[in-house]
């Protein structure tokens, strides 16, 4: 049985672990509330920007003349995985990779990977992996702002505009709620035109364009496809705090209850002790008698 000092040291090192997990709780609690608000905002701008230029799109001549639609063969790829910069967020980082993996293993098996990565944690997987890491925009998460995020979102649509990459995916954590992130990996480059069927009826609204439907495509394009990247970012900002949130909240439920067992094993090995010494002295009291 252990003795009591290394019992007693065990249980302070777990109430020291409790309040630091109590503590990112907390701070995450925080920080999530303001990222939830911020993805709340942006979703039904995107949404609703994604409309317009497809109906515009679907309009008069379509998509032929929109550089970014343009499809062709594919033989090079770019990936775009976003994680954290930190850890201790759950299986949050590690879902990201195993997606990444898994698309280079079955959905993209026998083309070229380039990896643009977002976050410390996807960087460092990016590092180990045997493809070209453009890493310029690893640091996004210093301050997820739009200016900052639209650079990683510049590169990649320079990349297809150039031919230098075929296609483009965005590998991410999308905010559900505080316990649930859906890893999706979506498709960024070439920009998907196709129309629903409610998205149709939509489509025969009689638009006037001014003063052109090039210039305008030529503005809301780029415009649209930032928007939707950093949105993408948005969404795996939230996620992570969501996800720490959640893995704080069960580590510290965890620390309770290892403290219990922690203090009963301190009692028991207290009584055992106190026991043992008076057993000790009755022995030598019927010595001496």
């Amino acid at each position: 049985m252990a003795n009591l000092k290394e019992v007693k040291e065990r249980i302070s090192s777990v109430q020291s672990t409790q309040q630091i997990t109590k503590a990112m709780k907390m701070v995450s609690a925080a920080k999530l509330r303001r990222a939830q608000d911020k993805i709340v905002q942006m979703r039904p701008y995107s949404q609703k920007l994604t409309t317009i230029l497809n109906n515009v799109s679907a309009a008069s001549e379509g998509a032929a003349d929109i550089v970014y639609a343009s499809k062709r063969e594919v033989n090079r790829v770019l990936l775009v995985p976003i994680t954290s910069d930190k850890g201790l967020c759950g299986a949050f980082n590690s879902n990201i990779i195993k997606a990444t993996n898994a698309a280079i293993k079955n959905q993209l098996q026998g083309k070229e990977i380039q990896l643009l990565p977002l976050g410390k944690k996807a960087l460092e997987f990016a590092r180990k992996s045997k493809y070209p890491v453009v890493s310029n925009f690893s640091g996004v998460f210093l301050d997820v702002a739009f200016d900052n995020v639209k650079g990683a979102a510049e590169y990649a649509m320079k990349a297809y505009e150039s031919g230098e990459v075929d296609q483009v995916f965005l590998i991410y954590n999308e905010f559900k709620n505080v316990a649930t992130q859906i890893i999706r990996t979506e498709q960024f480059l070439p920009m998907q035109t196709e129309t629903t069927e409610s998205e149709e009826k939509k489509a025969e609204v009689d638009y006037i364009l001014e003063p052109s439907r090039a210039y305008i495509i030529e503005e809301l394009v780029p415009t649209s496809l930032k928007i939707q990247f950093y949105k993408a970012v948005l969404e795996s900002n939230a996620s992570e705090h969501g996800a720490r949130m959640t893995a704080m909240d069960k580590a510290t439920e965890n620390a309770g209850e290892l403290l219990k067992e922690l203090k009963l094993m301190y009692n028991r090995t207290r009584q055992a002790a106190i026991t043992n010494e008076i057993l000790e002295i009755v022995a030598g009291a019927n010595a001496l008698g």
